[in-house]
């Protein structure tokens, strides 16, 4: 497998985040992942956490949507005011990435592929005025509102399916239109984890969920050498889940708090010098992207970049 070319100064920066839901760390390190680890073979991969402080009044569930919005906005859940996946009252004074990214450059394209309708809608708010206006050019969710297509049923196969058609459209689009910025959503690993916990299924349907990143990998390795596009791509998850059964998640266990991040960029600090966190994203995006932004969204942030000068 090849990897995206070393980028010149007049390259353009361009950056993905992947999240696959619900997956602990030693089982990802127990699987085979070879798209995971091409990535990571050219940057580094780390564990990391969520869930904030305990004991403190960062402290936030280790639920789904609860780390979906961390991870938008480098806030914890009692400045972003997400707790559970109802998300009722938002915090949309927390700027999310891509409304800081829109700010800052309005040029800039923004892409969202979701199997989950409500990370555009409601924690996003894209189109409402106070989350910022329309700040995505472009979606592709909703799926799991066609049911007709995908008829729903008990083992969740119909979120596999809408997992690869999302996988597809992120593939054709960003091999077309290269976005900026994009979020891609896959939920699929969560659903086992829930029915069957700790279980040959699950490190199945991780091996499956890394095979549906490999087309897009070598999407991007593509353009990086065709277009001198100078990509970052992080991959990681929202949270892990309970030591005794694998099934459930959203305590404070150490097994339930532990995350994982995986990204080609050469200058990730892998060390353990520092505590990585979900909050981390967001800052590594925008230095990546070299994007600054605004003054009062900077000061509100609880993480910082994991990118290290060189």
């Amino acid at each position: 497998m090849g990897s995206p070319a070393p980028p010149s100064v007049t390259s353009q920066p361009k950056a993905i985040v992947i999240l696959m839901d619900g997956i602990p760390a030693d089982v990802l390190e127990s699987v085979d992942t070879p798209t995971i680890d091409a990535i990571s073979a050219e940057g580094g991969y780390r564990r990391g956490y969520v869930g904030g402080t305990i004991g403190a009044p960062s402290e936030s569930p280790t639920i789904s949507a609860v780390g979906y919005q961390t991870m938008l906005t480098g806030t914890w859940a009692n400045k972003h005011n997400v707790y559970n996946n109802d998300i009722e009252a938002p915090n949309y004074a927390y700027w999310d990435f891509f409304r800081i990214a829109k700010t800052a450059n309005p040029q800039l394209k923004t892409a969202l592929f979701s199997t989950w309708e409500d990370n555009r809608t409601k924690l996003l708010g894209d189109g409402l005025a106070e989350a910022g206006g329309h700040k995505l050019d472009y979606f592709y969710d909703g799926l799991e509102h066609q049911t007709a297509a995908y008829p729903h049923d008990a083992e969740a196969n119909y979120i596999k399916a809408i997992d690869q058609a999302v996988a597809e459209d992120a593939v054709r689009h960003i091999k077309n239109e290269a976005p900026d910025l994009s979020w891609l959503y896959l939920q699929y690993t969560d659903d086992v984890g829930h029915a069957l916990g700790d279980s040959e299924p699950l490190r199945q349907a991780v091996a499956d969920m890394d095979n549906l990143l490999s087309e897009l990998w070598q999407t991007i390795i593509s353009r990086a050498d065709a277009h001198n596009e100078d990509w970052l791509v992080l991959v990681t998850t929202d949270h892990g889940r309970d030591a005794k059964t694998g099934k459930h998640h959203g305590a404070q266990s150490a097994r339930e708090r532990t995350i994982w991040i995986a990204a080609n960029h050469p200058q990730l600090d892998t060390s353990k010098v520092r505590d990585a966190a979900m909050v981390d994203i967001l800052p590594t995006l925008l230095e990546h992207l070299q994007i600054k932004a605004p003054t009062k969204v900077a000061e509100q942030l609880d993480g910082r970049s994991l990118l290290i000068a060189p």
